[in-house]
C-alpha cells in the first residue's frame, strides 16, 4: 500500500510540475481529449494502465 500511495503522489507531482510549467499547452491539449471518441480514451487509458502494471511487475521481478 505504501509504494500504491508514493506511485499517486508522484502522477500529482508531475501533473502539477506539467500545469504549473506549460499551462496553455495543457488547456489546448485538455480541450482535444474532451473532443475524442470516449471508445478510444477508454481504449488508450487501458493500453495505458497495461503498460503501467508491466512496469511495475518487471521493476520488481527483473531489477
Amino acid at each position: 500500500m505504501r509504494d500504491f500511495a508514493a506511485a499517486l503522489g508522484l502522477v500529482f507531482a508531475i501533473e502539477g510540475i506539467l500545469m504549473a510549467g506549460f499551462t496553455e499547452p495543457m488547456r489546448k491539449r485538455m480541450a482535444q481529449v474532451a473532443r475524442e471518441d470516449p471508445n478510444k480514451l477508454r481504449g488508450l487509458g487501458l493500453g495505458a494502465a497495461l503498460v503501467g502494471v508491466a512496469m511495475v511487475w518487471a521493476s520488481r521481478a527483473l531489477l
